[in-house]
């Protein structure tokens, strides 16, 4: 069972409109909504001639929802030929309850087995295939999108025919022409401005069903070379990995109707009617929106592993691996080639010394340098083992070190080319035309990029130190490592290594500037875990305690700054950038004493206020600064488990701190004709200049107010419940003669509780299907 966690709230028709009205009166405009259309719709007495739109009404969403999931496992064999196979069935259903959207559901199938089969005492072969098979079904209505959207007095989507005049034929010829009445009883509501709506389009506008498949297959063989040399062995393995998706649609039209309204003694009736589009039942199915993805993957291995006098243990591998994916549209299959080798080795599991190497291969780069070099060493110790440990109260205790260099390409990739291919190369055009004498109109040849035959692999420098341990018989068990990196060469366009000249602005524009691997960030962190295990009488506690802290900062950038505050040098990649705010205008004679806001539109008071960082006299972008950073370096998870008899409670819950965010949908930034959400209450006004919150209404693109600034930053620290669940597990006394080896029931919940300041944003979604909490009930058996 799924229950909402939050909803946005937005304003009633009503006191939309007198908040539209200020907004109109704000810019200098006159009000667009008379008292008395306010007043009636007020009253809520006929929201058809009023409308009142709210799309989060129990007249359109359910209070909760179902997810049904059954797995089931088999597992067997014998010393030969060991089997698994599982196969499982989900089924989710949806809020809407609306039209067609009463049916919309999601439902997924997957079947996977796993055989190893032993053909010989030297020979082993493994091979498993999975295969899912996913269906999402909807009516045809955008609706979340549309409640974050839609005005609440825009249009009333469903109006009954009992407003029509038995007597008014042209009306009731215009709806019985209709192939939409609703339950008898409703006609498809429309306007000239708004002649569909989600509502009418639940039950008008046909349906669609998104279908995804899935096939994987996998195999593998592992010789045992023994008979060549001890401790040897051979495996490979092939795999396949394909999907593809598509949309089957229904997509229907409909004519709506706009009715006109008269009164007659006080009451409220129709006295015609306009129509809008026509009804047109579409019989065939539209196959759209398909792509496909496949990948396939080979590797192969040579690995030996042997003990020397009981004491020296050697390990050793090479290995070889590649794999190819193809993803529909895309000319080029990305391609990834590695040799690698490994080679360990420790003394009396006392003394560890560990290196491996990988030699990537890449296409993204010139031919010279397609082949790269990774090397790591690992160093352990592990103290426990010697005398002077005998008598301490550690089971274990192991320190490590580590480092290395990586090579990578999965960064060389730009926002123009996802891919990443041919970025060395020189880029040359023709475009744009000039003319020359009696030539008009030739075509230029124009440089829009250079080239770089040495463009390299990205280098991660990789510095890692680790102890973990056990005492007291494992009562206490931790892990705690700290790392530091360094991410050497990321692509850049460094216009200030180059004369001004390699660049052309205006017309045409030209560039002969490559791609350099030039940015660096430093990277330093640690995580840890921790683990408590104790018996108190009959109840067994388990308590786990895990975090990690990550810093990334930029060391190096190409940058052309006027100021020192614009450098991102020393500040972390994941950052927020914006104006710093001081606070609203509140008089006119604030604003002309100001430095000038060159935003767009005009500035008047209980607008947002900035800080001239510059001191050059206006406000603009050169005066944005660095507000902090929008991700979470601190994390933190802690899960409790205790276990009387055959009852078992297990708890979970996790933390995040240290980040930002800006508040900056449409529930927040509104302008022009948006709809208006409920912080639009603690607007700047003259009579609440004083304590609002929020800056004046505008009906214009609020292009001042409406932009990065901390006036719009929240702190994201939060603590969840992630999960709680309690299991019985049925006494085998009970289940004695029975075919049932196992039987467990369990009560369980997930996303129960979120504890923040910013708790209400949080849990909420704009646009989107609302965040839910999961409260499940299931059975476990055994047979």
């Amino acid at each position: 069972m799924q229950v909402p966690r939050a909803f946005p709230k937005y304003l009633g028709a009503a006191e939309y409109m007198t908040l539209y009205n200020e907004a109109r009166v704000n810019d200098g405009n006159g009000p667009q909504y008379s008292d008395e259309e306010i007043y009636y719709t007020s009253l809520g007495n006929n929201p058809y001639r009023y409308p009142d739109l709210n799309m989060y009404s129990s007249d359109y969403l359910r209070s909760m929802y179902n997810r049904t999931e059954a797995i089931a496992e088999i597992t067997g064999g014998n010393e030969r030929v060991r089997y698994y196979t599982t196969t499982g069935y989900l089924r989710e259903g949806s809020l809407l309850n609306v039209g067609n959207t009463s049916d919309d559901n999601v439902n997924r199938l997957f079947a996977r087995g796993n055989l190893d089969m032993q053909l010989h005492e030297n020979i082993a072969v493994q091979t498993d295939a999975n295969v899912t098979f996913y269906n999402a079904s909807r009516a045809r209505t955008g609706w979340w999108n549309n409640a974050a959207t839609l005005r609440p007095n825009r249009v009333a989507p469903l109006i009954p025919l009992s407003y029509l005049d038995e007597n008014d034929v042209n009306s009731w010829d215009a709806v019985n022409a209709s192939s939409h009445i609703i339950d008898g009883k409703y006609f498809l509501g429309g306007t000239q401005l708004q002649p569909t709506n989600p509502v009418a389009d639940a039950y008008a506008a046909g349906t669609a069903k998104a279908v995804s498949r899935q096939f994987q297959f996998n195999t593998g063989f592992d010789f045992n070379l023994r008979s060549l040399l001890d401790g040897l062995h051979f495996r490979s393995k092939y795999g396949i990995d394909y999907a593809s998706t598509y949309q089957q649609a229904y997509e229907n039209e409909y004519a709506s109707y706009s009715p006109v309204w008269n009164n007659y003694n006080g009451e409220d009736a129709i006295g015609a009617i306009n129509v809008f589009g026509v009804d047109r039942q579409s019989d065939v199915e539209w196959i759209n929106y398909s792509t496909y993805r496949y990948t396939y993957n080979v590797n192969g291995q040579f690995d030996f592993t042997r003990t020397y006098a009981g004491k020296h243990n050697v390990f050793a591998m090479v290995a070889a691996n590649a794999w190819q994916r193809k993803v529909d549209g895309e000319y080029h299959r990305l391609t990834n080639v590695n040799l690698g080798l490994q080679a360990s080795y420790n003394y009396l599991q006392k003394y560890y010394v560990d290196f491996s190497a990988a030699l990537p291969y890449s296409a993204k780069l010139p031919s010279a340098n397609r082949l790269g070099f990774s090397p790591t060493v690992t160093l352990g110790w592990r103290p426990v083992k010697e005398t002077f440990f005998d008598d301490s109260a550690f089971d274990d205790l192991m320190l490590t070190v580590s480092g290395g260099i990586i090579s990578h390409d999965m960064d060389i990739a730009t926002a123009d080319n996802p891919m990443g291919y041919y970025l060395y190369k020189q880029v040359v055009e023709r475009a744009g035309w000039y003319a020359w004498a009696d030539l008009n109109g030739e075509a230029a040849t124009e440089f829009q990029r250079g080239e770089n035959p040495d463009m390299t692999f990205i280098k991660r420098k990789e510095l890692n130190i680790g102890l973990r341990g056990a005492l007291w018989n494992n009562g206490l068990s931790f892990d705690f490592n700290y790392f530091m990196g360094k991410m050497d060469g990321n692509l850049a366009l460094p216009y200030s290594k180059y004369p001004i000249y390699f660049t052309q602005t205006g017309y045409p524009t030209s560039s002969i500037l490559p791609y350099l691997n030039y940015d660096i960030d430093d990277r330093t962190g640690f995580d840890f875990s921790v683990y408590l295990n104790k018996k108190v009488g009959e109840v067994d506690l388990s308590l786990g305690v895990s975090g990690m802290y990550s810093n990334t900062e930029a060391e190096r950038r190409d940058e052309n700054i006027s100021f020192d505050y614009q450098t991102s040098v020393g500040r972390h990649v994941n950052g927020l950038w914006g104006l710093e705010n001081l606070g609203f205008f509140n008089s006119q004679e604030e604003i002309d004493g100001a430095p000038a806001q060159l935003f767009g539109g005009s500035v008047k008071p209980g607008d947002i206020r900035y800080k001239d960082q510059n001191e050059d006299g206006v406000i603009d972008n050169q005066d944005q600064v660095y507000l902090g950073r929008w991700d979470t370096p601190t994390r933190l998870g802690i899960n409790f488990t205790a276990k009387y008899r055959k009852f078992t409670l297990f708890a979970m819950a996790d933390g995040f701190f240290g980040g930002n965010g800006l508040k900056n949908s449409s529930y927040y930034w509104v302008s022009g004709d948006s709809k208006y959400s409920e912080v639009v209450r603690d607007r700047w006004t003259e009579a609440t200049k004083d304590i609002a919150t929020y800056p004046r209404l505008t009906t214009e693109s609020g292009a001042n107010n409406f932009r990065s600034s901390d006036f719009w930053m929240y702190k994201t620290d939060r603590i969840n419940l992630s999960q709680v669940q309690l299991t019985y597990d049925i006494p085998e006394t009970v289940l004695q003669g029975s075919f049932v080896n196992g039987l467990s029931v369990y009560l369980s919940g997930y996303n129960l509780l979120t504890i923040s300041e910013e708790r209400d944003h949080l849990e909420m979604n704009v646009g989107g299907a609302p965040q839910t909490r999961l409260f499940n009930m299931g059975v476990k058996g055994t047979f």
